[in-house]
């Protein structure tokens, strides 16, 4: 609902005229008559002066309502699906696992509060991915350091692709899972 038909909605609802309205919040009954219609944007101070006017608070009048999660989006569920396989993006750029998808979700603003929430979670899915190959890549730094300089056995080295390798199929897996969750939280 627009904000010009909340407005109208509201003052409906307290069964006040436009000119009740007007002398309420101390607007002319012009500046009432253009925000009704749409003609017209209110500044800030003007809709904190309509909703004391309305006995509303600021951001009940001015919070648009989104769709709840039984009735998403229609284009919701295939946005995230691409979205979910823009993480194999590491594959060309590296760090690609959440900045692609990052990027992607700054600017697809009109979703709904579910589908914004699904996306945080497979960003913050591939940040903590990220952090922990890079771990796991410390330490098989570490233990071939530990091998050739206090153990001198450089025979026992770890290679560095097993865990690049192991948390590449993990990815997938993870990948994966969620484009079965969000087939089946958007059907």
């Amino acid at each position: 609902m627009e904000l010009s038909q909340r407005i109208i909605s509201a003052r409906q609802q307290k069964g006040l005229t436009q000119e009740e309205l007007a002398e309420r919040s101390g607007l002319s009954i012009r500046t009432v008559q253009r925000i009704e219609s749409g003609e017209s944007v209110p500044r800030s101070f003007t809709l904190k002066a309509l909703a004391g006017a309305l006995e509303q608070s600021y951001e009940q009048l001015t919070v648009k309502e989104t769709p709840t999660p039984d009735h998403p989006a229609p284009d919701a569920r295939h946005f995230l699906l691409l979205f979910n396989l823009s993480c194999f993006a590491c594959i060309i750029i590296p760090w690609g696992h959440f900045l692609v998808p990052y990027y992607l979700l700054k600017k697809r603003s009109q979703l709904d509060e579910h589908a914004m929430q699904r996306g945080r979670k497979i960003v913050r899915q591939q940040v903590y991915w990220v952090i922990t190959l890079h771990l796991l890549l410390l330490l098989t730094f570490a233990y071939n350091f530990f091998q050739v300089s206090i153990f001198h056995q450089p025979q026992y080295f770890a290679h560095y692709l097993w865990p690049v390798f192991i948390m590449y199929f993990l990815n997938a897996a993870l990948i994966l899972v969620n484009a079965l969750l969000i087939r089946k939280e958007f059907n």
